[in-house]
Formats: C-alpha cells, sequence, structure tokens
C-alpha cells in the first residue's frame, strides 16, 4: 500500500483509538521514512496530549493517557547489542494496558516480543510525500485497524 504523510498519519491515530492492548508494533525504515511520524500519530489516537519528540537520545519515553492506557516509544538506534535492553527494563514493557512502539525494533534481535505487528515504512519518494507501506503480522498481536482503501493512492 501506499499512503501519503497525511493518510499515514489518520491511519496512525486509527490505530491508537482502536487497538487492544498490550500491543507491540515494530516501526522499520530508514532515517526520514516516517517511523517517528506514525508512532506520534499512534499516540494521539491514543490519548496522548504532551509533545511526543523522537525518543533517539532517551532510547525510551514513557506517556499516560487519559483512557489508562499507557504509550511507551523506544527508539534503538542507538544500541549496540540486544543485550542493552535490560537496561531499560525490557522485560516489564509492551505488557499490560501499555502500546508498545519500537523504532529500529531489529537492534532487539530475538528479544523482540513474541507478538507484534511490524510496519516497514519507505521513504517518501515523490512530491506528495508518499511511502510504501508494509505490514507483517508475527504471533497473535491484537488487530490493526485496516487503512481506508477510498482514500488510498494507487
Amino acid at each position: 500500500m501506499r499512503l501519503d504523510e497525511l493518510e499515514l498519519e489518520s491511519w496512525g491515530e486509527r490505530i491508537g483509538i482502536k487497538i487492544k492492548t498490550p500491543a507491540v508494533i515494530a516501526l522499520q525504515g530508514r532515517l526520514g521514512a516516517g517511523k517517528s511520524v506514525l508512532a506520534r500519530a499512534i499516540g494521539r489516537g491514543a490519548g496522548v496530549t504532551a509533545d511526543m519528540p523522537s525518543p533517539s537520545f532517551n532510547l525510551l519515553l514513557r506517556y499516560s493517557t487519559s483512557s489508562g492506557r499507557e504509550v511507551v516509544h523506544v527508539d534503538l538506534y542507538r544500541l549496540r547489542s540486544p543485550d542493552e535492553l535490560w537496561e531499560l527494563g525490557w522485560s516489564a514493557i509492551g505488557q499490560g494496558n501499555e502500546i508498545l512502539m519500537v523504532e529500529w525494533a531489529d537492534r532487539a534481535g530475538p528479544f523482540m516480543p513474541q507478538d507484534h505487528w511490524i510496519i516497514g515504512l519507505s521513504a517518501p519518494y515523490d512530491d506528495r510525500s508518499r511511502r510504501d507501506i508494509e505490514i507483517k503480522r508475527i504471533g497473535r498481536p491484537p488487530e490493526l485497524p485496516s487503512f481506508r482503501t477510498s482514500s488510498l493512492s494507487k
């Protein structure tokens, strides 16, 4: 599928509104592909009202919502080894009433939770900032809302 930035944000907000917890979403793509854009949209949909900067330097940022859900945004780009995950409290995140979004999830290696989604984003390639989106289900994570086909670019 191919989405422009507004469609990507709209879909992200729908994910945040509708996804059941616990939910783990791996966000993949090169720098500038829109991983943080999608993560912020999911957070907004889930009820995060605070600014959501990229967690590149903090590695992990946690947000409470008025609905009682927690949104956890992790960026593993600076991780040197999957063994460093434990310093982030890795074994305790992505459970309960949480939506866990992991940028650069491939750096978690075999420690990614068994049930999660992988959303791959290509870098924008035209003046409408359209990007290809690939979705892969690993295990049995909660359902993602589908794209709204009437608003998709071909």
